[in-house]
């Protein structure tokens, strides 16, 4: 059972993880749907999506090491 409990908890980590990755873009896309939906030009949050997964990508090709979660904890 504790094995059990070990990779969820696993599992939740890595997910909050992607969604810090990636949350800000799936939002913004999230926002141009709904302006699309109601008839507005949703071309700012497509392209705020788009910035966003741009920004994703580079915080993905940067080297992590626990120096770097020390340096965020203190912004």
């Amino acid at each position: 059972m504790t094995e059990y409990i070990i990779i969820v908890a696993m599992i939740a980590i890595a997910a909050i993880a992607v969604y810090q990755y990636f949350g800000q873009t799936v939002r913004n896309q999230t926002a141009a749907i709904a302006q699309e939906i109601s008839g507005q030009d949703g071309t700012g949050a497509k392209s705020a999506s788009q910035a966003s997964a741009n920004q994703a990508a580079t915080a993905g090709d940067t080297k992590n090491t626990l120096d770097s979660y020390v340096n965020q904890a203190n912004k």
